[in-house]
């Protein structure tokens, strides 16, 4: 898959979506309160949005830019979205990056 590497630099250039993106490699840690398997179905907006502490549509925004940046994958289950890293995605945009500098 093609990565838009300006797209993807865009969505890092924010300390908060930085931060998700980093919670997010790793969340049984950062997000022990999630019931459902976090390593599976990602985890929920509204417990990203309480360790954030900002309102949920900033981080629905937040969210959207990552994934418009293919950085991550949502997954609706019933009235819940679920976000988790799309690995693939981000070592195709580590080795873009590093082929461009």
């Amino acid at each position: 898959m093609n990565i838009d590497v300006s797209e993807a630099l865009k969505a890092l250039d924010n300390p908060t979506r930085l931060a998700i993106l980093n919670w997010l490699k790793d969340p049984r840690t950062h997000f022990p309160e999630q019931e459902i398997d976090p390593e599976d179905v990602g985890v929920c907006v509204s417990i990203i949005q309480k360790r954030v502490g900002l309102s949920q549509s900033t981080v629905s925004l937040y969210l959207s830019a990552l994934q418009r940046a293919q950085l991550v994958t949502s997954q609706r289950i019933g009235p819940w979205t679920y976000y988790k890293r799309h690995e693939q995605n981000i070592s195709a945009f580590i080795a873009a990056l590093n082929a461009r500098i």
